[in-house]
């Protein structure tokens, strides 16, 4: 043991939630020393079959990939990931145009929340980390960093030296900091909310679509996307109003929602013989996003959804909370585990990242439904290809800024995609680009326009 891991081994840190935040936190803290604990309200998922219809598959990209990494479980991509190179969409005569999400060999990974968590538990508990399943968080004291915890009909108190809330957009541990002075906090739930179903392989244990793809059915003011999953089958969530002209209010009879799909995703209908079982049993969901200011009270801090939930429009949710764990832990080691020094400045460095994030998550809901199919979008997308393409360095798409170079922070991607947007305005003003732009003559106009 070293040095370092003398000076934790004697602090105990407790974790309020043992999803996948939570775990991946947990096995940062262990390498540091610290004797860790994971408090999570329910069944422990290797045992007990999680209720299905709210999953919303998980797209991994590089910042959550590092992280992983860096506790020593790169190697669980090969065990629940399926790379997806790019967006297929779906119009409504069932034509198909694809979409690379960057160059060659860039690609996001569809995973499945649950499987994954059941891997970052097990490997947590093989590093000596304690869960205590069906443990719901009743209370935070954040003067004594004590927790008051219920298991079946009995509760009781936890002393601890620090306390993380980990445990998601609805977090007991912020609930408390929103009782104290100066604490700021927002929660705004768009007008859209999402229904699951699933999608089977085919009957030869086939994928009855693109494997290597996310789909994406975009009809303007709401969608329909699936993301693969290992056997075969895609979950495909229904993103739509929950009121209004078409909405759940006012397809809330199951025979109505199965006409409308016949209508609008007949292509989809097709794969889901069991449509209208579906629709009855899964649940709709609501979607928030979630701001806070100060992350920690004394010794208990927010990381994660606790902290910033965002809607799932980038794929960042995860991705984000996951790289809340590689910041703090690079924090802990900078200012040798001094928590006093450590959590004013992971929130104050994290805070207008998180913002960035969860801007664009909005806005990407607005691209996915609305622009993936307009051709003027689509030839903006190809020109900003061709610009990467000749200025590698010095131009990177923002969704690639954002999903393939974690080491450019999400508030930098979002000020230098707000330049680039402003130099493309000006490049689809150019007459004829549409006939042009691949021409010999773009280069010149790039460099006028550029600066150079």
């Amino acid at each position: 043991m070293n040095s370092e891991q003398e000076m934790t081994s004697e602090k105990q840190i407790g974790i309020i939630g043992g999803g996948l935040v939570g775990s991946l936190m947990s096995l940062y803290l262990v390498e540091r020393g610290y004797r860790v604990s994971v408090y999570e309200r329910r069944k422990d998922p290797r045992i007990h079959k999680i209720d299905g219809g709210r999953s919303i598959n998980l797209a991994l990209s590089r910042r959550g990939i590092k992280a992983l990494e860096e506790v020593g479980l790169g190697h669980v991509l090969q065990q629940t990931a399926i790379p997806m190179t790019g967006r297929m969409m779906h119009d409504l005569k069932g034509n198909l145009t694809f979409q690379p999400y960057g160059k060659e060999g860039q690609f996001i990974n569809s995973v499945s929340r649950t499987e994954l968590n059941k891997l970052l538990i097990d490997a947590a508990e093989s590093r000596g980390i304690q869960f205590f399943f069906d443990h719901r968080c009743l209370h935070v004291d954040m003067d004594q960093s004590v927790l008051t915890l219920q298991n079946g009909g009995s509760s009781f108190n936890k002393k601890l030296d620090a306390i993380i809330g980990a445990d998601g957009a609805f977090s007991t541990a912020r609930l408390a900091m929103q009782l104290t002075d100066r604490f700021d906090y927002s929660q705004d739930y768009i007008e859209h909310g999402y229904k699951e179903f699933h999608i089977p392989a085919n009957a030869g244990g086939d994928f009855a679509m693109a494997k290597n793809a996310l789909h994406i059915w975009p009809r303007e003011s709401y969608m329909l996307i699936a993301l693969p999953n290992l056997d075969g089958s895609f979950t495909g969530t229904l993103f739509f109003p929950f009121q209004g002209t078409p909405s759940f209010e006012s397809l809330k009879d199951a025979s109505l929602f199965e006409d409308f799909f016949s209508k609008m995703f007949p292509d989809v209908l097709k794969l889901i013989p069991d449509l209208r079982d579906q629709f009855i049993e899964n649940p709709t969901s609501s979607l928030v996003t979630v701001r806070c200011y100060p992350w920690h009270v004394n010794e208990t801090f927010l990381i994660g959804d606790a902290a910033h939930a965002i809607v799932p429009f980038y794929g960042q949710g995860m991705n984000a909370g996951f790289e809340d764990c590689r910041v703090l832990n690079e924090l802990l080691g900078k200012f040798n585990n001094d928590l006093e020094r450590v959590l004013p400045e992971f929130e104050k460095s994290r805070k207008p990242d998180t913002d960035a994030i969860a801007g664009l998550a909005l806005d990407n809901f607005i691209e996915m439904r609305d622009l993936v199919a307009d051709p003027e979008f689509l030839l903006r997308k190809k020109i900003e290809a061709k610009i990467h393409e000749l200025y590698p360095l010095r131009w990177i798409p923002l969704y690639s800024m954002v999903t393939f170079h974690e080491e450019i922070r999400y508030s930098e991607a979002v000020r230098q995609g707000q330049e680039q947007k402003k130099i493309m305005d000006r490049v689809m003003q150019i007459p004829n680009i549409d006939a042009i732009w691949q021409t010999s003559d773009f280069q010149p106009i790039l460099h006028q326009i550029m600066g150079d």
